[in-house]
C-alpha cells in the first residue's frame, strides 16, 4: 500500500498480532463528537528545561520533537476541541507538600524518575501554547497513570465520555500507564502517534507498537482531526 495512504495504526503494528490478526476491528473504530474528550498529559514548563539539559548531553530527539511536533499537533487538537465545544482535560505532574512526601514512590525514587513539582510553581504549569482555558478539566497527579493518581476516570464518566484522545509525554510512561487504564475501564482510547513522545525514537516506536491494535487505536493528528470533522455538528 501507498505509506501516505496507510493508516497510522498499520504503520505500528502490535507484534502480537503477527499470528492472530483483529481484522478490520480498528479501521471501523472512529471517535463520536459527543462522546469524546481530549487529554493533554503532563506537557509542563518542567519538561522545556528538561529537553534543553538532553539536548546539551547529546539526546536532541525530545527537543526537536517536542517544539516541532508534539506541541504543534497538541495545539490543533486543542483548538479543534475548544471550536467544537468538546471536552478536554489535562493532566499534570504536581504535588502538594513542598517536601513532596505526598508523591508516589516511584514518582520519589532518585534518577530519571524523581519529579518534584509543587503544584501552583512555574515548572508545575502547562506550557503556554497548551494553556488551560477556565472550565477545562486539570488534574494533578503524583502517579504515572492519570486514571489511578485522580478521579479522572470517574469525571469521564460523570460526563458520559466514551472515547478519550490522548496525546502528550512521556510515550513509555505517563502516556502508557494511562492508556492502559483507560482501556481497562471501558474507554475507548485513541493514542495520537505525533503528538506524543519518549526520549528516543526507539522508544516511541515500540511502545507506540506495544499499544496498539491491544489498549488503543493509534491515529495520526490529521486522521484524529479528520475522523472528527466528516460527522454531523451536535
Amino acid at each position: 500500500m501507498d505509506d501516505e495512504k496507510t493508516p497510522t495504526f498499520r504503520k505500528f503494528p502490535n507484534p502480537n498480532f503477527d499470528v492472530h490478526s483483529e481484522g478490520d476491528y480498528w479501521e471501523m473504530i472512529t471517535p463520536l463528537k459527543a462522546k469524546a474528550a481530549l487529554l493533554i498529559i503532563d506537557v509542563q514548563k518542567h519538561d522545556q528545561d528538561l529537553l534543553v539539559e538532553l539536548r546539551d548531553a547529546g539526546n536532541s530527539y525530545l527537543f526537536s520533537r517536542l517544539k516541532a511536533t508534539v506541541i504543534p499537533n497538541a495545539r490543533r487538537l486543542l483548538d479543534f476541541f475548544r471550536d467544537q465545544q468538546m471536552v478536554v482535560t489535562f493532566a499534570t505532574l504536581g504535588n502538594q507538600r513542598a517536601d513532596g512526601r505526598d508523591r508516589s514512590p516511584t514518582q520519589a525514587r532518585p534518577g530519571w524518575n524523581e519529579t518534584l513539582l509543587k503544584v501552583g510553581s512555574r515548572d508545575q504549569e502547562v506550557v503556554d501554547e497548551l494553556k488551560p482555558s477556565d472550565g477545562e478539566v486539570v488534574v494533578c497527579k503524583t502517579t504515572d497513570s492519570t486514571v489511578m493518581g485522580t478521579q479522572y476516570g470517574h469525571i469521564l464518566r460523570w460526563m458520559g465520555i466514551e472515547h478519550v484522545v490522548v496525546c502528550g509525554l512521556f510515550t513509555d510512561q505517563c502516556v502508557s500507564s494511562t492508556v492502559l487504564d483507560l482501556s481497562d475501564w471501558g474507554y475507548t482510547v485513541f493514542l495520537v502517534e505525533d503528538a506524543t513522545s519518549a526520549i528516543n525514537a526507539d522508544l516511541q516506536v515500540w511502545e507506540t507498537r506495544m499499544l496498539n491494535q491491544i489498549y488503543c487505536k493509534v491515529v495520526s493528528t490529521g486522521e484524529l482531526l479528520q475522523d472528527l470533522a466528516n460527522q454531523v455538528p451536535r
